[in-house]
């Protein structure tokens, strides 16, 4: 069963890399996995865990918060996979904690700043939100989430090998 959104409206899923809130557009999301250690690969960037399989598909599990350049995560019992589809690919990324699914304003979305990196930004924009309790960020309240540009990981290639 399929929802519709009001015009102007988007739902994204929240989660947590540490102590920031993240997140993707729900379109993209094809499920939510609980932590199972994948398949190490040789070769590949440190950023990919290794390869996991998803109903006969071989998904590459990415540890996000290195991919962003940040500590890698450390596996806890709220630890999870989510599944999303890149280009018509699937991958997985490895976070701390999914917070939330919630409903949007495209136009709350602000740009993210623009400040002189080695790579193209991957955060699509920056939107207030309210969220619900969680480990990572004590009681609920406004928070500003950071909307991820999932092709602007440039994922990809590397989705290729690992596959």
């Amino acid at each position: 069963m399929t929802t519709t959104n009001a015009p102007g409206e988007r739902k994204i899923v929240t989660f947590s890399l540490g102590t920031q809130i993240f997140g993707i557009d729900m379109s993209s999301l094809i499920e939510i996995r609980e932590w199972d250690e994948p398949t190490p690969l040789p070769g590949v960037p440190d950023y990919i865990k290794g390869v996991t399989n998803l109903r006969g598909t071989v998904v590459p599990v990415i540890g996000l918060a290195e991919r962003l350049g940040w500590e890698p995560s450390a596996i806890h019992s709220r630890s999870c996979i989510l599944v999303v589809s890149i280009a018509g690919k699937q991958a997985g990324f490895l976070v701390d904690e999914v917070s939330d699914i919630v409903l949007i304003d495209a136009n709350e979305i602000r740009p993210a700043p623009d400040v002189e990196i080695g790579e193209p930004s991957v955060i699509a924009g920056l939107v207030k939100t309210q969220t619900r309790a969680s480990e990572a960020q004590g009681a609920a309240g406004d928070i500003m989430v950071l909307l991820l540009d999932l092709e602007a990981l440039g994922l990809t290639r590397q989705m290729d090998i690992a596959a």
